[in-house]
């Protein structure tokens, strides 16, 4: 077997400056003691007896979301597309299959909940309650309060429950955001407005931001890393189009303004806070 390519890299938990973990295609996850200088295969995850029956989604089979619980250095949740969200809690020497509640809506009427094989496709928490998670999947979108055991549907009031993109305010654990794509099959912004949906109740209810951005012939797809918030306060989101257009908003998503255009396709925006 070999790297096709990487999909994700990610720092370690707050006391281990120096460690990074690194997602990849075919699924795996490696880890770093050296800020990269050097890199090993996680065995646990690598030889998980259901590794065989994961199957590569759309992008391929790939651990594309990491995320190390900051309150627990031993506890870890990866998601795999498509074999969905795993945790660890003894440092990688283990993991479980973590998908109680999400539903496998391509999968046949009575095999749509297994306990793996989900296409998920991001996965966000907040380092105040890394308990609670929020889950973009396929289709639907998710919260779990009770670290990734069980999932439950907090899609209602949406234009659509399929996406990719997913992004947490680093203030407010909270409030979460999105942006909806009408489906598997057209997969644009639908009735071609370019709307990020907010919620700030952990998904009881979600609003459209719209202030600037356009709300007709918006046939825009925004991918699974295309969406971040910055450290800012009032925070800042940055999200990323296909089509090459860069949108940023200074307040949380209240208004936006198109930052630049005419980008070859964005696959990936990230932030960081200089001084």
């Amino acid at each position: 077997m070999s790297l096709k390519q990487i999909w994700q890299i990610a720092e370690g938990h707050p006391n281990e400056p120096d460690t990074l973990y690194c997602g990849v295609e075919p699924a795996a996850l490696f880890k770093s003691t050296d800020a990269g200088e050097t890199w090993s295969l996680d065995r646990g995850l690598f030889d998980h007896p259901h590794r065989t029956q994961w199957m590569p989604g759309g992008g391929g089979l790939c651990l594309h979301t990491i995320l190390p619980d900051p309150s627990n250095p031993d506890r870890m949740f990866v998601a795999i597309s498509t074999g969905g969200v795993y945790r660890t809690d003894d440092a990688g020497k283990n993991w479980q299959p973590r998908n109680k509640g999400i539903r496998a809506k391509f999968l046949p009427p009575d095999q749509q909940y297994p306990e793996w094989g989900q296409c998920v496709h991001k996965v966000v928490n907040h380092p105040s309650n890394p308990n609670r998670m929020f889950l973009q999947h396929h289709w639907g979108v998710y919260r779990s309060d009770d670290a990734g055991d069980s999932w439950n549907d907090i899609g209602n009031g949406l234009p659509s429950d399929f996406g990719f993109a997913m992004e947490i305010n680093p203030h407010d654990a909270n409030t979460v955001y999105i942006i909806p794509i009408e489906s598997d099959e057209f997969r644009c912004t639908p009735e071609a407005k370019l709307r990020v949906y907010r919620t700030k109740n952990a998904g009881d209810s979600w609003d459209p931001l719209t202030e600037g951005l356009p709300q007709e012939d918006a046939l825009e797809t925004i991918l699974r890393d295309n969406l971040k918030a910055d450290a800012n306060d009032p925070t800042g989101l940055y999200f990323g189009t296909r089509s090459g257009k860069l949108f940023g908003s200074k307040n949380g998503g209240d208004s936006w303004t198109m930052i630049t255009e005419g980008l070859p396709a964005i696959t990936c925006v990230k932030t960081a806070k200089i001084g």
